[in-house]
């Protein structure tokens, strides 16, 4: 099951734990449709139609109870099982690596990311992660997520900098996904978006799912999707440009890329969802820079922030002078 996409590993990851099994009933639009093309463009993750043979081939997809081949053509009232098997996880070695740490104990860890660093291992993607680093430096992260993500309780995106927590033990580790679950974790971003906003501040109140066009994308759409909810400031409004603070109340993958480019604010530099001419900053123009947590256990709220890093802070001058 080893993939090139550490974003497809991470899904598949997820979608096992949330489910397992998948149910999908065929309905008339879709009769005749081969299988592989039809479970391929119905998931809501990416996973590649070639992915999607191998588990037909395997047995892991049934049609109303019954092992197929990938050229069967779906019917009308079809019920199609999906299992997703359990990623095969693998030993993650311990790498030295230059951590930015912004506060640490017995518990709990706060490391500053820099932009372009993954944050933990996935199938086919097992070195270089912030992950590694960890282990490296700590020895001694909580294993509720398994061997692939030991202390991580949260993400934050390759190119986006900035402050991500990790548990050094399961104690720890179900407190603060508690807190996350629970919306209470305090997280700031700052971004530089395209155009002026007009408004001072405003809210994102709209769904996010997979897009069914682009399927390592996500987009607002009422199909397949999860609540997500971004509140917005604007701190500085430049010629074409605007400076934001951003506060996540939920934490869905690209949530802040999506709702700015569905407002009609896209990020500076976004890859997917900014201008396709964009060559102001390599990766989006997003810092994690504050993150507030209650200690799990002596039960102190903490809040740390995090400066800019030097190429928004060089974007910044350049857009300040033009």
């Amino acid at each position: 099951m080893d993939s090139p996409f550490p974003e497809e590993a991470e899904e598949l990851d997820e979608l096992q734990e949330e489910s397992g099994e998948l149910a999908l009933t065929v309905e008339s639009e879709f009769a005749g449709q081969r299988i592989d093309k039809y479970v391929n463009e119905s998931m809501d993750t990416v996973v590649s139609r070639t992915q999607i043979q191998n588990w037909i081939k395997d047995g892991h997809v049934l049609v109303n109870g019954f092992a197929v081949k990938s050229n069967y053509k779906v019917a009308e009232g079809n019920i199609i099982a999906v299992t997703v098997p359990k990623l095969e996880e693998t030993e993650i070695a311990p790498e030295p690596m230059g951590l930015d740490i912004v506060y640490e104990d017995s518990h709990v860890i706060v490391v500053n990311k820099p932009r372009g660093l993954v944050v933990h291992p996935a199938a086919g993607h097992y070195t270089g992660t912030l992950v590694n680093g960890l282990l490296h430096h700590c020895k001694d992260l909580s294993g509720i997520n398994g061997k692939l993500r030991p202390g991580i309780v949260h993400r934050i995106d390759k190119d986006t900098s900035g402050l991500i927590m990790a548990a050094k033990n399961d104690q720890a580790h179900q407190s603060l996904a508690q807190q996350l679950k629970d919306h209470t974790v305090t997280r700031k971003y700052i971004a530089v978006v395209h155009g002026v906003v007009p408004h001072d501040m405003g809210t994102v109140d709209a769904p996010i799912g997979r897009d069914s066009y682009d399927r390592k994308l996500f987009t607002v759409t009422e199909k397949n999707s999860r609540h997500a909810v971004t509140h917005f400031t604007v701190t500085e409004r430049l010629k074409e440009f605007s400076v934001l603070e951003l506060k996540l109340e939920t934490g869905r993958t690209h949530q802040i890329r999506v709702h700015m480019k569905y407002i009609g604010y896209p990020l500076v530099g976004d890859p997917f969802y900014g201008k396709s001419r964009d060559k102001e900053m390599k990766g989006q123009a997003l810092h994690a820079a504050v993150l507030g947590f209650v200690h799990p256990v002596s039960g102190e709220y903490l809040e740390f922030s995090a400066p800019l890093p030097e190429d928004m802070r060089q974007l910044l001058e350049r857009l300040r002078m033009s």
